[in-house]
């Protein structure tokens, strides 16, 4: 059950930063780069899935840098922007609280 956030928190991650890079935030009109942000959150896509404990030590720290960004365009951004960052963060937060449990559990088993 707890890997079910763990995958819906990282997909819904994914989602939100092409779209928020994309659509509504993008550097230039025809696009930005920093979409590729996106695509580094595919890297711990299968190890998630498969239940990798190492992929699931190294995913909370990239995600941490997610977070980080979260916070910080939380305060910077204005309008609709500022609600992707909201959005980012809680993600981020929802992520990491599952990843927390799922060790807890191993533990304590």
């Amino acid at each position: 059950m707890l890997n079910l956030f763990a995958l819906s928190s990282l997909i819904a991650l994914i989602f939100l930063n092409f779209i928020w890079e994309a659509f509504f935030n993008p550097l230039q009109d025809d696009g930005s780069w920093l979409i590729l942000k996106s695509v580094i959150l595919l890297f711990p896509l299968r190890g998630i899935i498969q239940k990798n404990i190492y992929t699931y030590k190294w995913s909370g720290m990239l995600i941490m840098l997610f977070f980080i960004e979260g916070v910080v365009r939380s305060y910077s951004e204005k309008e609709i922007s500022q609600w992707f960052a909201f959005g980012e963060t809680f993600l981020c937060v929802v992520f990491l609280a599952s990843i927390g449990h799922f060790f807890w559990k191993i533990k304590y088993k």
